[in-house]
């Protein structure tokens, strides 16, 4: 029997077949080269510790025709990486049906008395737990604030209603609220809500000169960034435990 040449079995595996783009590849390198093909691309795992999203009411469940307005678009951020809490320094004896007419006043107390284009605070927070989106831009989005001057970037603004000087009791059902919204927003960057952070100032009006790099909690009250008796004595004592507990909701030891 007569051996067939080597050349002509290199020019058959060049034919077409099912493997077409695999046999002109190798005949472009050699019959004898390996084919090396790229390996896929891993999946981008979500941060190891996250918390579910709790229950939080669209800034349409306290806006109406006599507030609504056009508005500069909103701003964002690359993540949330640490949360301010406020007080609203207003009354105490508001019923949580009458939540979303007390949001309506702040909101007209800082777009018309402080000419600010909407409302500072990123959420708000009632006696009864009721969480309510505030500014504007999308409650899972990093949205720009206007609540902590110098410190708006990265950062999220949760205003707890009423006025929480010292002696002033503060509802359970409020710091557990604020600690489960803490839990899921700063869980979006893989926060750990008892860890620091460093933000950059903004503004020479806070604590911190402009440019100025501040090693402060995660969870903060307003004081620690800006020479301001926010969030009031009885809810900075609450923040170690909301601290904790958010923590905790992140399935952290």
């Amino acid at each position: 029997m007569r051996r067939v040449p080597r050349a002509v079995l290199a020019l058959a595996a060049c034919l077409p077949g099912v493997a077409a783009g695999l046999t002109l590849l190798l005949c472009a390198r050699g019959v004898q080269s390996p084919v090396v093909l790229p390996r896929p691309a891993a999946p981008r795992s979500a941060p190891p510790y996250q918390a579910p999203q709790p229950p939080i009411r669209p800034r349409s469940a306290w806006l109406d025709a006599t507030v609504r307005r056009t508005q500069p678009p909103p701003r964002y951020d690359d993540a949330v990486v640490a949360v301010f809490v406020h007080h609203t320094d207003s009354p105490n004896d508001y019923t949580c049906a009458t939540t979303p007419e007390v949001i309506r006043r702040l909101y007209a107390g800082q777009t018309t008395g402080r000419h600010w284009d909407d409302i500072g605070y990123n959420f708000l927070v009632d006696r009864c737990g009721t969480i309510y989106e505030g500014r504007a831009g999308g409650i899972e989005r990093a949205v720009t604030g206007a609540h902590a001057q110098g410190f708006n970037h990265r950062t999220a603004g949760i205003a707890a209603i009423g006025t929480f000087t010292a002696g002033i009791p503060v509802p359970r059902a409020m710091t557990d609220a604020i600690a489960a919204l803490t839990a899921w927003k700063l869980g979006l960057a893989g926060v750990d809500p008892r860890a620091g952070t460093r933000l950059v100032s903004s503004n020479g009006r806070s604590r911190y000169p402009v440019g100025a790099v501040a090693a402060l909690p995660a969870v903060s009250g307003h004081d620690a960034g800006f020479p301001t008796s926010c969030p009031g004595a009885a809810l900075t004592a609450k923040l170690p435990d909301i601290r904790n507990t958010a923590a905790r909701l992140q399935g952290r030891r």
